[in-house]
Order: structure tokens, then C-alpha cells, then sequence
């Protein structure tokens, strides 16, 4: 816990991975103010934080991270000395539709933040110092890994192969180019795939779960060989707070769970769970399990390698997978309203 008074900024607070780091921090950090900058797009949704909407430090705004003169208003309005920045286009699919809107986005918004950012934080009598840009990346800006391979450490060379990855990758150049040629106080993190409560359902896991409850196709790429590392969105919400607060500026921390699932593995254990939690036989809905066209350019295996922020902050997963996915599950079933409710407003903006 901190006992320093701070102003910080969180984009894309009320996505998915974003709601739940605006909780911890309004909950753990009553002496921070934590202003919520969201554009509300099709994945983003005030009701992932209905429960501290009311709280005394916390503040929402909706904004662009593109519209600079609105970034800069909040810097001031606001005296913004921190920025954990997580709004972004995440969906592959929708890169490989339109991959205009990921680069303006995931690298435009970026560089608007950076640039606004560091012309507030200049004029400040102190200057850098006390400030922090902390900017969340994924593990696919590494590329991808043969069966036989090792894991993504932070020394990998980039190598990306979708138009979203090219984008985050971009993204993280300018980061880092800022760190080097004007002392900007920033770090990156880059992490692997997440899961958990209030993600928008066009992610794997929730889609399945709303498949199987609705006894729809569970539609799997290829063969279902592809390899993801999965980790439980309160762990990287941990991990987060922990190298924001202790993590180096100008460092790259990787943030997975060291828990590697075949796809068709993965669908197969959830199958079990959610048939068990909806009291039916268990694996019944394998049935629904639909081998499609395999996704364009689609990377065979990620793989994280956290052994840098286990050794320099302490942090590890604390979420065995199963019970995170049992928890995972029962919060879908639990918070069926939730889903009719993001299934009504993507019906309506078709």
C-alpha cells in the first residue's frame, strides 16, 4: 500500500484487462485519484465497473486517445503524474479485416499520448521526476514459436505476423524510442493471452462459454494445434500494479502463466466445466467442436517467459488454470444479462 497522493490516468479502463486494473487500484489505493479515459467502442462497457462507479477517487471520461487537445486538457485538468496505458485494438481478426483502424489506434494513439504526456509532464516544475508512462503490450510482437522451441524472454527479437501484432509492435518502438531520446520515464510490459470476468465475447474462451450454453458451433481453427499461454486477468491486474509501482523505467518485464494449451485442449476442458456447471453430462458438448479454415497467418505457439519479474519483483501466477476457468465459467453463468446485454448492442450496431 502507498500513502502518496497520485493522478492517474488508465486508458481503456473499461475494457476487458483495463476494468480490472481501475478496480484494484480504486479499491487498493484510496489516496489515489484514478481517472478512466475510454472511448466506449463496441468492446468497451461501464458495467465491467458498476460496483466503484460511485467511489470518491475514481473519475471517468470518455475520450479518443488520437484527439490530442482533449489528451492534453485531461494531463492538465487532471495534474496526470502516471499512465498505465491498455487501450487498444486487440481482436486478430478484426486487424486482418481492417488493419487502418488497428494503426491509428494502436500506434497514432499511442505517439498522441506519448507526445501530450511528455510536453505536461516538461512544463511541470519537477519536471520527469516522480512521473511514469507505463504501456501494456502483447507477446505476439515476438512472432511465433515451433513445438520445439523455448519461450519468448525479453531479449527476442520482434518478429510480427498479423496487422494487430505489427501494429502493438510499432507501438512499443515508439515507447521505447521516447525512453532513449528524451529520458522519458516509460516501461513496457508484454503478456500473454488473458482470461477471466468481463471479456468481450469474440475471445475464445468467452465465446465458447456463450456457444456451449446456447448449444451453438464451437468453430476451431485448423486442427486446433495451436499453442497459447494463458493467464487469469486478476494476476496480470497484480502484476501491473506491482511494475508500475516497482518496475524500472526503461525496463520490458514479461507478464505469463507458464501454462501452455493446444487449442483443441483448452476447448475440450472448458466443453467438461461448463457441461458439469449447466448439470449436464459432462463433455456432451463436444459435439458442438466445428474444425473451420484456419485463420490467415495464424502463429503456431506463444510462450512467455516470466522468470525476469519473478526474480527482480517476486511476482508469479497465483490462479491454477482449472480453478481460474471454473471461476471464469461461473461468472459468465452467474451474469447472463451481462452477455444479453453486449449481444443486444452488437445486434443493434450492425
Amino acid at each position: 500500500m502507498s500513502n502518496q497522493q497520485r493522478n492517474i490516468l488508465i486508458t481503456g479502463g473499461a475494457g476487458f484487462i483495463g476494468s480490472h486494473v481501475v478496480r484494484r487500484f480504486v479499491t487498493r489505493y484510496p489516496e489515489y485519484n484514478i481517472i478512466n479515459l475510454d472511448k466506449l467502442t463496441y468492446s468497451g462497457n461501464l458495467d465491467n465497473l458498476t460496483d466503484i462507479a460511485d467511489a470518491p477517487n475514481y473519475t471517468f471520461v470518455r475520450a479518443d486517445i488520437c484527439d490530442a487537445p482533449a489528451l492534453r486538457d485531461i494531463m492538465r485538468r487532471h495534474d496526470i503524474d502516471g499512465i498505465i496505458h491498455l487501450a487498444a485494438e486487440s481482436h486478430v481478426d478484426r486487424s486482418i479485416e481492417d488493419p487502418f483502424v488497428f494503426a491509428r489506434t494502436n500506434v497514432l494513439g499511442t505517439l498522441a499520448l506519448l507526445q501530450t504526456a511528455k510536453e505536461y509532464w516538461e512544463s511541470t516544475p519537477g519536471g520527469y521526476e516522480g512521473k511514469l508512462f507505463y504501456h501494456i503490450s502483447t507477446d505476439e510482437v515476438y512472432g511465433a514459436l515451433a513445438e520445439g522451441d523455448g519461450l519468448f524472454t525479453e531479449e527476442t527479437p520482434y518478429s510480427p505476423h498479423s496487422p494487430y501484432s505489427a501494429s502493438k509492435a510499432s507501438s512499443d518502438h515508439f515507447v521505447r524510442a521516447f525512453h532513449d531520446t528524451y529520458g522519458f520515464p516509460s516501461l513496457i510490459t508484454n503478456c500473454s493471452n488473458n482470461y477471466g470476468p468481463n471479456q468481450y465475447p469474440e475471445k475464445l474462451i468467452p465465446l465458447f462459454i456463450d456457444n456451449i450454453l446456447n448449444r451453438r458451433p464451437l468453430p476451431v481453427y485448423g486442427t486446433g494445434a495451436n499453442v497459447r499461454d494463458w493467464l487469469y486477468v486478476e494476476d496480470h491486474a497484480r502484476a501491473i500494479d506491482l511494475v508500475f509501482h516497482r518496475g524500472k523505467p526503461g525496463d520490458t518485464y514479461n507478464i505469463g502463466g507458464f501454462n501452455e494449451w493446444r487449442n483443441i485442449d483448452l476447448v475440450r476442458l472448458l466443453v467438461r466445466v461448463t457441461d458439469r456447471m449447466l448439470g449436464r453430462p459432462e463433455g456432451d458438448s463436444e459435439k458442438l467442436i466445428t474444425f473451420i479454415t484456419d485463420r490467415k497467418g495464424h502463429d503456431l505457439r506463444y510462450a512467455i517467459d516470466s522468470s525476469r519479474l519473478h526474480q527482480t519483483l517476486g511476482w508469479k501466477p497465483e490462479h491454477d488454470f482449472e480453478q481460474g476457468l471454473e471461476k471464469t465459467v461461473r461468472w459468465y453463468l452467474d451474469n447472463r444479462e451481462w452477455l444479453q446485454k453486449i449481444a443486444d448492442k452488437t445486434n443493434n450496431n450492425l
